[in-house]
Order: structure tokens, then C-alpha cells, then sequence
């Protein structure tokens, strides 16, 4: 069995999309045979093992989820992650990048179906105010937490190249790292 973090980009934001995760974890269970479930927050963070490869697992969440929940499933995408591919987006930051949380609000993009470079492109940093770096299926944006009114963060967000996002923040990024440790290691 191989352990894996999914990322469900577009649900339970804004009252839109709403997926109860005790029924999400039903769905994946019941309806899709995954094994050894279990959520972090109500924002889409699952771990779960499947024998199944990556690439099948994305399309078996993908295709139950609009069947078993109400969703507008052009908003709906699955990331699929390996421990090894989580550990390496955070040994990877930036120098700094999440160790001041009082000064910064730091968020991890996870591109779904999008490069780097295609996602760069619709980012427009304010000078003073936010800080992009390029990673390895990610996009690493700081911004300080005084002036995140300021931020050209929601510029990202009314792109369509959003749609091919999901937005985790650092502490949620390093919880999930932890969590999945401790599955691994069963």
C-alpha cells in the first residue's frame, strides 16, 4: 500500500461546494476501497493508502466526488502527493520563508495540470508587500501580514490559471508533512 496526501482544490470555500468531511471519508472509503483515511480541517487535506498509482487515484476522487456531493465540478481538481514529494516542497522553501509568522502570512501554491512557469506568469508581486518563489509544482507566496490588503494575492485568485491551484498555508503544509509521517510509519 502506498500512502498518499490529497489536495481537493474547490470545496468547502466561501459556503460554496460543501463536503462534510465524515461524508468524504465515507466516499473514499465505501465507494473507492482507499484505506487508512483521515482529514486535516475542513479545507480538502486527506491522507489515505491505495495500491493504486497516483495518476489512478486523481481520477478515481475526481470522477465519486461530483456523484457523491453536490459540487460544481468544473471547481473540483485533486492533487496527489508522496510523502517523499510533500518533504521535498518543504525542504525546498525559500531561505526564511515561513519562520515568522507574526511578520508574514505564508501560503504554499499547489499547481494541479500547470507549470511553473505558467503560473508565474499571472502572479504580480506588489513591491514591499509580497514575495513569489518558483518550486517544484509550487509557488511559494509571502506577504506581509500588516499590509495583506495590499497584496496582489487575489489578482492569482481571479485568473484562470487559478483553477489549476490550490492554496495551502505553511502551517497547514508542515501538519500535513507531520501527519503523514506518522501514517507512513504504521
Amino acid at each position: 500500500m502506498k500512502t498518499y496526501i490529497i489536495l481537493i482544490r474547490g470545496i468547502n470555500v466561501g459556503g460554496k461546494n460543501i463536503v462534510p468531511m465524515a461524508g468524504l471519508k465515507t466516499c473514499l472509503e465505501e465507494e473507492l476501497g482507499f484505506a487508512h483515511i483521515s482529514t486535516y480541517i475542513a479545507s480538502g487535506n486527506v491522507i489515505l493508502q491505495s495500491e493504486h498509482s497516483a495518476d489512478k487515484v486523481k481520477a478515481q476522487i475526481e470522477s465519486a466526488l461530483p456523484r457523491a456531493f453536490r459540487l460544481d465540478s468544473k471547481l473540483i481538481k485533486v492533487l496527489v502527493l508522496t510523502l517523499d514529494q510533500l518533504q521535498a516542497i518543504v525542504d525546498r522553501r525559500p531561505a526564511g520563508f515561513g519562520a515568522d509568522p507574526a511578520l508574514f502570512r505564508s501560503d504554499v501554491i499547489f499547481l494541479i495540470d500547470l507549470n511553473v512557469g505558467q503560473a508565474l506568469a499571472v502572479c504580480s508581486p506588489r513591491e514591499g508587500v509580497d514575495q513569489v518563489w518558483p518550486g517544484d509544482g509550487v509557488l511559494y507566496f509571502q506577504r506581509l501580514d500588516a499590509r495583506r490588503t495590499q497584496s496582489r494575492m487575489s489578482k492569482i485568485v481571479g485568473t484562470p490559471a487559478y483553477r489549476s491551484m490550490t492554496i495551502r498555508t505553511w502551517s497547514t503544509t508542515t501538519k500535513l508533512l507531520e501527519l503523514v509521517k506518522s501514517v507512513s510509519t504504521k
